[in-house]
């Protein structure tokens, strides 16, 4: 009999041996290091906004996966949003249906308890595509030398945070995610892992006592047998206005001496615009003269599992301005539940109860309609590309702008 339940601490044992085994990527090389494993699962488990499941067939651990509640900003709304993530399949048991048992309960998990929309990081974007999860933003990786960052900010504002700056920085992140669509609050067990890993280091921009912007970064070598070779890795940064971004780089730009190279993770797409030079030193050239300043990467993915109750969410939200009345036909194979049509009146581009017969219908699968709705993809561009179907064309526009943001997805939680 399969059964699928949070896991209770004599679970652990059998979690984290399936965990080590589905992700070989993770290096656990001693006893002490597999109990250290297990406790950080623990410490997960401690955190109200964290669950780890398991799939049981006649007892046995089968599958494991994390279910986050998360509260994301969504244009001008918090949303209660479902992520998932750790999807692990024992060794033994793969295609029998394991994954596909724990995203199905994800999905009626989330959509029981009101949420409306859930996100993960794929192991294979098309696996999850075929499950219906839409892309989110695509994420940058600049290569860059730290005197072609720019140097004119006050680097004198800059310094080291620690615990007892764990309050401003909630502070500074949350008012940064008042201005951003897509972020998540930050949970206990994210707060208490970036103050508590001894590899990662954080350094933060003060403006009149109050810290309005920082990043967190890490030492890598270039050479594994050369010490005196390093680079610095940015994992992310978060700043309030110009002053903390420049601030930080000038911190940055001050580490020539010893470090060679920058490596900056971002999903801002114009950073190319700060940099003396934004080629990575690989020089490749693309026809017919385009050199090649960053790669780029898929990663975060969104599902809409309650297209009605989504919309209602984002009663406050302006679509637009614009005036319609719209038939969604919404294919989806793996949610059964969800698929079909549905009728929505807009007006002044906001939503409202509506009788009143559909003037335009568009038919697309509900991982296009996730990206759309979050604003990662415009109407216009799923158009073009022959990723919807609508019935009159001449409503494309009209339905651009309803679905137009100029401020793309941006997430900056791991999970």
């Amino acid at each position: 009999m399969r059964k699928i339940k949070i896991l209770q601490e004599t679970d652990y044992d059998a979690y984290v041996d399936l965990s080590l085994n589905a992700y070989p990527g993770i290096r656990i090389r001693s006893t002490a290091e597999k109990e250290q494993f297990r406790r950080r699962a623990l410490n997960m488990q401690a955190d109200p906004t964290i669950n780890l499941y398991g799939l049981f067939e006649n007892g046995e651990l089968w599958g494991a996966m994390r279910l986050y509640d998360f509260q994301m900003k969504l244009h001008n709304t918090m949303a209660f949003v479902g992520g998932l993530g750790g999807v692990a399949v024992h060794l033994l048991h793969k295609k029998k249906r394991v994954a596909y048992d724990m995203i199905q309960f994800f999905l009626s998990h989330y959509k029981e308890r009101g949420a409306a929309l859930t996100a993960l990081y794929p192991f294979r974007p098309d696996f999850y595509k075929q499950m219906g999860f839409g892309y989110g933003r695509k994420l940058d990786q600049y290569c860059i030398k730290p005197a072609d960052l720019p140097s004119s900010g006050n680097r004198a504002d800059v310094t080291f945070l620690t615990a007892k700056d764990r309050s401003a920085l909630i502070q500074c992140y949350n008012r940064y995610l008042t201005q951003t669509n897509g972020l998540m609050k930050l949970s206990n067990f994210t707060l208490d892992s970036l103050f508590s890993a001894s590899t990662l280091k954080i350094a933060g921009y003060w403006e009149e006592g109050e810290l309005r912007g920082y990043l967190i970064f890490q030492f890598e070598p270039i050479e594994p047998n050369n010490f005196l070779r390093n680079r610095i890795m940015v994992r992310h940064i978060v700043f309030e206005n110009s002053r903390a971004l420049h601030g930080l780089f000038a911190f940055l730009h001050a580490q020539q001496d010893q470090i060679e190279e920058i490596v900056i993770h971002t999903q801002e797409p114009d950073f190319h615009y700060l940099f003396h030079d934004p080629r990575n030193g690989l020089h490749p050239m693309m026809p017919p003269v385009f050199q090649q300043s960053n790669v780029q990467g898929l990663g975060i993915m969104y599902r809409i599992i309650d297209l009605p109750n989504l919309l209602v969410q984002l009663q406050k939200h302006n679509f637009g301005n614009q005036t319609c009345h719209v038939r969604f036909t919404v294919e989806d194979s793996f949610f059964a539940e969800h698929a079909g049509s549905y009728d929505f009146s807009f007006v002044n581009g906001r939503l409202q109860p509506t009788s009143a017969p559909p003037e335009v219908e568009i038919s697309l699968d509900v991982a296009e309609l996730s990206s759309l709705i979050m604003g990662a993809t415009t109407f216009t561009q799923l158009y073009r590309l022959g990723c919807v179907q609508i019935s009159d064309a001449d409503y494309v526009e009209i339905l651009h702008q309803m679905f137009y943001t100029d401020q793309k997805p941006i997430c900056l939680s791991s999970f």
